[in-house]
């Protein structure tokens, strides 16, 4: 087959470790063409470009900011991406039939995209439904269903529901993702609706006792606490404000180090939190490169995944799978509608407490502590191949389509 990807993500390469790259490597290697749409944003200055890469065809499509810049320049650039896509595929494209369009959210303004492609070509179409866009922003206040921000909000509804109607199957993280979609979108077929998790090649990124001590000395990491790392986007959906409460009511705490590593709109105000309160058993690093970051990981003891707790959307965040190759059992303290908590504890790796109560959070913490976490480490490492392995994941996509 001639698949095409379509993503606003960062894709460097198919040969980088991450879930896209990894699946259409899976792809690649089960003997398709593999091509890619994927964005140059406005800051780089960089135009529209095709290049070969690793056996795939690579379109970098030059479109406006859409991260790291205010909600106004993110929106209209939102709004223009599906334009700039389809004229430098239309451009770039026009002598390839594609068999397959394999898209994931964000965004959710594809439609136009994948309706000619399916029209030209009679290609099938595959939604990787990454994020529930616009009611995750609707959760946190970004956007609200009345005024004028509600016709934003209708107007990115309407192409949700387009995309969701262009779609001849749609693979979601999740059984509440499955559910979510098909409860609030009565007129999506449920029989096109299927569980088609995060997924990544697994790999035993665990280190020796030795490599540990190195890592943990150059990251000036105690040596003689557990170590509870968080990785990651440092935005709103991560529900900073909580995760600042959780430190200040650790600051105390001898036996235990907080790790938060990442970046994104609320890292200032959390490197502001630090440079207040100067927490004695914590540490905030800026995003490290993705080789750093996982051994980085795994001398640590501890995941943690954030989530803001007015979520009615069940996100069931990627960074999860990080931790597990790291063979660290999880504390995910999220809302209640996610179940990736539900996930974590059902398998034996890991603990949920609800993403508003300090408290249960300190309870946890305590319980972490005081018991030994390999065999639980050992548990992530066998639910990541088993539940989370790439190659099951194009099984689905493949055998869903046929």
């Amino acid at each position: 087959m001639n698949v095409l990807f379509l993503t606003i993500g960062h894709l460097e390469s198919i040969e980088d470790r991450d879930i896209y790259p990894d699946l259409l490597r899976t792809f690649r290697d089960a003997g398709h063409s593999i091509y890619t749409a994927t964005p140059y944003e406005k800051r780089t200055g960089r135009p529209t470009e095709l290049i070969e890469s690793h056996g795939a065809k690579m379109l970098r499509v030059s479109i406006g900011n859409i991260t790291k810049c205010g909600m106004i320049e993110k929106g209209i650039s939102t709004i223009r991406i599906e334009s700039q896509f389809l004229k430098a595929i239309k451009k770039h494209f026009k002598g390839v039939k594609f068999d397959l369009v394999l898209y994931s959210t964000p965004p959710i303004t594809f439609a136009k995209v994948i309706r000619f492609i399916k029209e030209r070509d009679g290609a099938q179409s595959y939604l990787l439904l990454k994020d529930i866009f616009p009611q995750n922003a609707v959760d946190i206040g970004v956007m609200t269903k009345g005024g004028i921000k509600g016709l934003i909000y209708k107007f990115f509804r309407k192409k949700e529901k387009k995309l969701y109607a262009f779609s001849d199957r749609i693979g979601c993280m999740s059984r509440a993702n499955v559910e979510y979609v098909c409860k609030h979108n009565p007129e999506v077929d449920p029989a096109k609706v299927e569980i088609c998790p995060n997924a990544i090649e697994a790999e035993d990124m665990r280190v020796s006792v030795e490599e540990r001590q190195a890592l943990r000395e150059k990251y000036g990491i105690p040596l003689d606490k557990k170590v509870f790392v968080y990785g990651g986007n440092l935005g709103k959906p991560q529900g900073i404000p909580f995760l600042m409460e959780c430190i200040n009511a650790e600051k105390d705490n001898a036996d235990a180090y907080f790790l938060i590593v990442g970046d994104g709109t609320e890292y200032t105000k959390l490197a502001e939190f630090f440079a207040e309160q100067q927490p004695q058993n914590a540490k905030l690093l800026r995003r490290l490169p993705k080789e750093d970051y996982d051994k980085m990981v795994a001398a640590c003891d501890v995941g943690m995944i954030f989530l803001d707790y007015r979520f009615t959307i069940p996100n069931f965040p990627s960074r999860l799978l990080s931790y597990m190759q790291a063979g660290l059992p999880v504390l995910a303290c999220t809302d209640p509608n996610t179940d990736i908590g539900t996930t974590v504890t059902a398998g034996g790796y890991g603990w949920w407490c609800p993403s508003n109560s300090p408290e249960k959070f300190s309870e946890l913490v305590k319980t972490i502590l005081d018991r030994p976490l390999e065999e639980m480490g050992r548990k992530s490492q066998e639910a990541l191949k088993r539940d989370f392995d790439v190659l099951s994941a194009y099984n689905t996509i493949v055998n869903g389509l046929n």
